[in-house]
């Protein structure tokens, strides 16, 4: 067997193999590309009336979403503009749990509930991360099926480069007439576009793979010269609270953060869950987007700033092989390049999908093919 033609049956089976699984998340990969500003369009509640008065504290927003959900854990609160909605996020592994409540940053009021695990979008997205599976296997199947699909996308553009140059130009445009049958209008579609997304479509594999596997995160960071550590590390209280006569509640952190960055989009506050944890602030520097983010720790007892050894502390301070890693979620959905990106990721996860369709559609066509010469043979 020639290697052409190994590549060829790799290609084919493992395209068999997969192919279901790559529709699927490719498919939805196109759902979830605008989520954010189709969610705006109906989004209203989030937003009030700004009053010349002080907004409720972290520990009172708390205490109030608390009442809405006495049993589950927050997560965090999020702080955004003067006319924005205080945003209490509550989240447990297990059982899952996922939901927001909502309150007027002046009186605090309940505005609304929401719940992340119910929805267009959480349908989308159970079905982008684990088709729909049980966590546990639909995650291993998407990640191990893309990983599959990089080695087709490489394979895929050895067996499409033309043994002779001249023959370059038919594997570039399509070049159908009325005489063109399907198949050869199907085989165009598999090639030709498969071969202008290959690279596109090659990052999205390999960004949601680095998603998927902490080992191939680690890899890529330390290929790249990176130094610090490649996960996220909340560190733990510089001081004890037995040393001072009174704890300096984090309630001035929002305020201090808002004075000191007055451009920020949102502060996001996450509670300590132990008495040596410290208080970790995600500070939001641009809309829509999360590399640039800030993240802050700070002393629970003295409010005085804590550095972290993670890649994910001050974006100022961050080194390319950090960008890289902290860029990697804004690239896979497109964000990176704003509505352009989005565009342009929308685009080939639409085509994305198209590709393992037509890929069985060749496979079909061929041993439909054979079947009938046999037939006919026989006859």
């Amino acid at each position: 067997m020639s290697l052409k033609k190994f590549i060829f049956q790799l290609h084919k089976y493992l395209g068999l193999t997969t192919g279901l699984v790559v529709f699927i998340v490719s498919i939805t990969g196109c759902c979830w590309a605008f989520r954010d500003e189709i969610e705006s369009l109906y989004d209203d509640y989030k937003k009030v009336v700004p009053q010349n008065a002080p907004i409720l504290t972290p520990t009172k927003a708390k205490e109030l979403a608390k009442k809405v959900f006495p049993n589950n854990t927050v997560h965090g609160t999020l702080f955004k503009k003067q006319d924005d909605a205080i945003e209490v996020i509550f989240y447990d592994a297990e059982p899952e749990f996922y939901q927001s409540v909502f309150l007027n940053p002046y009186s605090g009021e309940v505005i609304q509930v929401d719940n992340h695990l119910s929805g267009f979008f959480a349908f989308i997205l159970k079905g982008h991360m684990r088709l729909w599976l049980p966590k546990a296997i639909g995650e291993q199947v998407v990640g191990v099926s893309i990983l599959i699909f990089i080695v087709i996308i490489i394979s895929g553009f050895i067996l499409w480069l033309p043994k002779k140059r001249k023959n370059l130009k038919q594997r570039l445009k399509f070049d159908w007439k009325k005489t063109t049958r399907w198949k050869r209008k199907n085989f165009d579609l598999h090639t030709i576009v498969g071969f202008y997304i290959c690279s596109l479509a090659l990052i999205l594999a390999f960004t949601g793979s680095m998603m998927s596997y902490n080992w191939l995160k680690y890899v890529v960071y330390k290929s790249t010269g990176g130094e610090k550590v490649p996960a996220f590390i909340i560190p733990e209280n510089e001081s004890k609270i037995e040393e001072r006569e009174y704890k300096i509640p984090m309630d001035y952190l929002i305020e201090k953060l808002s004075k000191e960055n007055p451009n920020a989009e949102s502060f996001e506050l996450h509670y300590p869950k132990t008495a040596d944890e410290s208080i970790y602030v995600e500070v939001s520097n641009s809309e829509g987007l999360y590399y640039d983010s800030d993240f802050r720790f700070f002393d629970q007892n003295t409010l005085e700033e804590i550095e972290t050894s993670s890649i994910y502390g001050k974006y100022k301070n961050a080194k390319v092989a950090d960008k890289i890693q902290r860029m990697n979620y804004d690239i896979h959905i497109g964000a990176i390049g704003g509505i352009a990106g989005k565009i342009i990721a929308f685009l080939v996860s639409l085509l994305t999908a198209s590709l393992p369709v037509t890929g069985v559609l060749l496979w079909y066509g061929r041993n439909y093919k054979k079947k009938n010469v046999l037939g006919s043979i026989k006859v």
